[in-house]
């Protein structure tokens, strides 16, 4: 019989590895107690071996004194239901026209088995997860989204009803911060209530946002497909203000899904979040890789110019 010998990391591995940690531990002692609210969807979903890096990553915040707090998406999964079952969708501005039928679809996919599937790899990883949506405890208030559009004819600015598309008018915090103090892990479907009990489905950056500004959460971190904000060179934009994004607007950098992602950045931001940050949810740890380390990555959005 042959005896075999697990190899050893080497030397030099073992040194990275406690410079990393020694790199990482201004950061652990300055946001111990802080909130990170993180925004979780695109690629990352789909992806076994992305949402198990995912999950570790959150079980590691909670580990160090950070509370994380998760708002999941699902555009997609909500998609590939309605097709099944043979419900057309529509889109405003990006936004799923949703009538009666498609609000309870939504909620289903969202608040069930996207939901208890992400707890599901957080608690894997050695955390204690609880789904919930905003209507658990009435952590939050939403009321049905106005849109205008113009008509195709006459140009002029019409009403346009989504149905049961909502948006976040007041985050209640309690119960995120019982579920946080008491060990565990939210995980938010999003999904609120208005005053009178009509549900409404809620884009998952805008739910994060509110909760970010109303927790006054050291970090709001919206996972995405791209590494961040780039410049017309395709260069990454590490840093910006709100009047950066403006002008960025303005001169056409920036435009497509990337406005609205950045506007939830910037209504955070102005609303009691530290900063903000938009980066590749593609890269494994890229959340940890921003936070943790001098090098950083994506775009960092804040009020006022500061580093990570």
């Amino acid at each position: 019989m042959t005896n075999t010998v697990n190899p050893q990391p080497s030397d030099a591995t073992m040194l990275t590895k406690a410079e990393t940690l020694i790199e990482a531990l201004p950061y652990f002692q300055r946001y111990a107690g802080r909130s990170f609210v993180v925004k979780y969807g695109g690629h990352a979903m789909g992806d076994p071996a992305a949402a198990e890096d995912f999950a570790e990553d959150i079980v590691l915040l909670k580990a160090v004194g950070i509370n994380p707090v998760v708002v999941h998406g699902g555009g997609p999964q909500i998609g590939a239901m309605l097709k099944k079952l043979g419900v057309e969708s529509t889109f405003v501005d990006g936004l799923r026209v949703t009538d009666k039928a498609t609000a309870e679809i939504a909620e289903m996919v969202l608040s069930g088995s996207i939901n208890k599937e992400l707890v599901g790899w957080v608690n894997q990883a050695g955390g204690k997860a609880l789904g919930l949506s905003g209507k658990d405890g009435k952590m939050v208030r939403a009321e049905k989204v106005k849109r205008t559009a113009k008509d195709p004819g006459s140009q002029i600015e019409q009403a346009v009803d989504l149905g049961f598309v909502g948006e976040p008018v007041a985050v209640d915090t309690s119960v995120l911060k019982t579920v946080s103090d008491a060990g565990m892990i939210p995980i938010i479907a999003p999904i609120a209530s208005d005053g009178a009990g009509h549900t409404y489905n809620i884009n998952a950056d805008t739910m994060a946002g509110a909760i970010a500004a109303a927790l006054g959460a050291a970090r709001l971190f919206l996972l995405t497909d791209v590494a961040g904000v780039l410049d017309k060179q395709g260069n990454l934009l590490t840093d910006l203000q709100p009047a950066d994004i403006a002008e960025l607007r303005e001169n056409g950098t920036i435009s497509g899904g990337m406005i609205p992602k950045l506007q939830t950045c910037v209504d955070a931001v102005e609303a009691g979040c530290e900063a903000a940050v938009v980066l590749d949810g593609r890269v494994p740890h890229a959340m940890l890789l921003e936070f943790f380390t001098s090098r950083g990555a994506g775009t960092l959005v804040s009020a006022c110019q500061s580093g990570s």
